[in-house]
């Protein structure tokens, strides 16, 4: 079996490692259905079935994500190239699509650290197969839920990789709409929050339908007869994600107006669109 140069196995096997019984093949998982629509091949039936009609309904949503990954590399190299963040904590990794998070912020600083945190044991075998980093820096990979903070919170691999003394951006990009009780996605996300020093940054983005309403009906019914259910979310509760922070000029906007040129902007329906996004620094 093959190994990186941190002894991460370059391998795996889905049933010695009891992957298998974990996947729910049978119902399709939100990295998965990204990752078909992106043109990938992690992902099975069931997630290419939700991928397929929701597509049928709403053919921008390969638009909407790739706007998603967009959204990643500029807020994520704006915070390290601006900033000078080397430290990144990033929830709801998703399945490896080239460039990574690590990939653009190594490329601006070889030494940063970067913990990447999925439920997804697919998810994160892949990660620990083809994430490799600069020789400079460090990434861990987590199996955790966001929904469990503490468990991520008090991790090894958080404390072995990051200094949390030091200022830390937390990406939650394209997740929290999975978490449909309003009280519990704020109260996860603060947890993450309060636990970053004064001169950390928040990039995050959530969920609306307030610019295509019919349509995106019907893309959330599609996610929730294959077993993963989502919510959509108005303005004013994406901003409330933000309170005790001070947001970054745009604000909270639709992702792909946040620090856009503006002739790519005007390239892209604002009805194509179904994600706020915003990037916020922790006083």
């Amino acid at each position: 079996m093959g190994e990186t140069r941190d002894g991460i196995s370059q391998q795996w096997d889905p049933q010695s490692s009891g992957i298998a019984a974990r996947l729910q093949t049978h119902r399709a998982h939100g990295a998965r259905v990204y990752d078909y629509i992106l043109g990938g091949k992690d992902n099975y039936i069931v997630d290419r079935e939700v991928g397929d009609a929701s597509l049928q309904i709403w053919p921008a949503l390969r638009v909407h994500m790739q706007e998603g990954r967009a959204f990643m590399h500029r807020s994520a190299r704006y915070l390290a190239t601006e900033k000078g963040i080397r430290q990144f904590l990033d929830i709801g990794t998703g399945l490896p699509t080239s460039p990574n998070l690590h990939e653009t912020v190594q490329a601006v600083a070889p030494t940063s650290r970067i913990v990447y945190v999925d439920n997804d044991p697919i998810v994160l075998a892949h990660a620990r197969a083809l994430m490799q980093g600069s020789s400079e820096g460090k990434i861990s990979y987590l199996d955790a839920d966001m929904r469990d903070p503490e468990r991520i919170i008090n991790s090894p691999e958080l404390a072995a990789t990051l200094d949390l003394t030091q200022p830390v951006a937390l990406t939650i990009i394209s997740v929290v709409h999975f978490i449909l009780d309003a009280d519990e996605a704020y109260r996860v996300v603060r947890q993450l929050i309060d636990i970053l020093p004064s001169g950390s940054w928040v990039a995050l983005t959530v969920a609306t339908d307030e610019f295509a309403p019919e349509v995106l009906t019907g893309v959330a019914k599609q996610y929730a007869d294959h077993g993963e259910p989502l919510v959509w979310r108005t303005k004013a509760e994406a901003e409330r994600f933000f309170d005790g922070l001070e947001l970054e000029e745009p604000g909270v906007v639709q992702m792909h107006k946040w620090r856009r040129d503006p002739a790519e902007i005007a390239n892209i329906a604002d009805q194509d669109i179904a994600m706020y996004g915003g990037v916020a620094y922790k006083p």
